[in-house]
């Protein structure tokens, strides 16, 4: 629960509003949300504790299809998924902090790139600091959440406007369905240190069944909370709709108080990210070349230097490249140069909205790749001892595959060739594995010699 419940909820709620005609499609799609997120989680229960190394996803999907697979996954986490979650994180911090303080827009993405550096050197003076840091800010996050529900609770019920059932609804639940699973991301985070929980084969099972239970009733109280205190047509328009909630409740100084508390947990989820996303890169390092340099420095000194600066410099890329003008215009200079018509980029708000529609079509990939590796996996080895079964198999990997595949074909619909932002990134990442893999047959030419 503490992976899952970051940022998004504090945006979403709008997002998700957009694009349904009624507020009971918005309830249905979050308590969905946390069923097909149960049986995603059922699957990866299964594979974590199927093996006795931490990676998650990289070793996965390293046996089921081999290690060029794993490596473009660790190339994608750290040029594109790792690093866009962290950019959409600062822009949630960003956006918040413009509200408190009355910054200019155009601050935003620089505001977001160093609030990125600001945490990514606090890491790097040592392990003891970023987990202080993250233990002060966690306690913000469970604050933030009881005042936000406990206001729109409290405050008498906004008038609702007739909904406008016109235009066509399917593909919009899609949409909607789209940032309803990214608000529940995370949870697939425990396979990363599953070698780590004690007696895994009963108790990871379970930490994931209570935990999305708890996090799917949160999600439904917050939405509630939502549309009480603003109704529907206010709660859809706000690019802050905590600090709205509150502010209907307790005035202008409630939705300030409201705004930091989310800058406090936007805070917590970018440190987070930094502080245990290069678990990854770390065993990747051990079979890659390319990785190595941070591994080795992790070994050594105990702070994985590299595995936290890199991911910090593609996040502020990111932010920098969707955020700024500038950034646009090289963007679309470049697609002109390969006949690619230039990016909408007023239909994607240029910021959250833009690094969670360009990176979602490669998040959903990989998400589907691995969930089959799971039918791989259990025909070349039926027999794992110690490891949990997934229930009523193949019913839930089945059901989340399928999810997967729409996910997959809502968000390439919706980002279109904004796509590229997640998906060109493994054109240059297959190339790098041709090199680690030469550069590792001459060092073993070598050591024969």
């Amino acid at each position: 629960m503490g992976i899952v419940i970051g940022t998004a909820i504090f945006k979403t709620p709008t997002f998700v509003l957009q694009n349904v005609t009624y507020e009971w499609q918005s309830y249905l799609l979050w308590l969905l949300g946390g069923l097909l997120s149960l049986c995603g989680a059922l699957c990866y229960a299964e594979l974590a504790t199927s093996f006795s190394r931490n990676g998650g996803e990289y070793i996965f999907l390293s046996r089921g299809y081999g290690a060029w697979l794993g490596f473009l996954f660790g190339w994608a986490q750290l040029t594109a998924v790792h690093s866009g979650t962290i950019g959409t994180m600062a822009y949630t911090f960003a956006d918040y902090a413009t509200h408190v303080y009355a910054f200019p827009a155009w601050i935003n993405p620089w505001l977001a790139a160093g609030t990125i550096g600001i945490l990514t050197l606090m890491n790097l003076a040592g392990t003891s600091t970023g987990r202080r840091l993250q233990n002060l800010l966690s306690l913000s996050k469970v604050t933030g959440l009881l005042l936000l529900v406990i206001a729109g609770m409290a405050t008498p019920a906004a008038e609702t406007m007739a909904p406008d059932p016109t235009g066509n609804v399917a593909p919009r639940l899609g949409l909607a369905l789209v940032f309803v699973l990214y608000a529940y991301g995370g949870w697939n985070d425990s396979a990363y240190v599953a070698t780590e929980v004690q007696q895994r084969e009963r108790n990871l099972p379970r930490a994931l069944i209570v935990g999305i239970s708890g996090i799917t009733i949160i999600y439904l109280l917050v939405n509630y909370a939502c549309l009480n205190a603003l109704g529907m047509e206010a709660a859809r328009m706000t690019q802050t709709p905590a600090a709205d909630v509150v502010k209907q409740a307790l005035g202008p100084l409630g939705a300030q108080a409201t705004s930091v508390l989310v800058m406090t947990c936007s805070l917590g989820a970018i440190n987070a990210m930094i502080f245990t996303g290069s678990r990854v890169y770390t065993e990747i390092g051990r079979d890659h070349g390319l990785f190595d340099r941070a591994n080795k420095q992790a070994q050594a000194i105990g702070i994985p230097r590299g595995a936290l600066i890199a991911p910090g410099l593609f996040a502020c890329g990111l932010i920098l490249a969707v955020g700024t003008r500038g950034g646009q215009q090289a963007i679309d200079s470049t697609l002109q140069l390969v006949s690619v018509p230039a990016i909408p980029w007023d239909q994607y708000s240029g910021g959250f909205d833009t690094l969670v529609a360009g990176t979602a079509p490669i998040f959903w990939t990989f998400f589907l790749l691995t969930c089959l590796s799971l039918f791989l996996l259990r025909r070349r080895t039926p027999e794992r001892l110690n490891s949990f079964r997934v229930p009523l198999y193949p019913l839930p990997p089945v059901i989340f595959c399928g999810v997967c595949c729409y996910m997959l074909y809502s968000s390439i619909a919706y980002a279109k060739w904004l796509s590229l932002l997640g998906f060109a990134p493994l054109a240059v990442g297959l190339v790098l594995f041709l090199l680690t893999q030469q550069l590792r047959a001459r060092v073993s030419q070598s050591n024969v010699e």
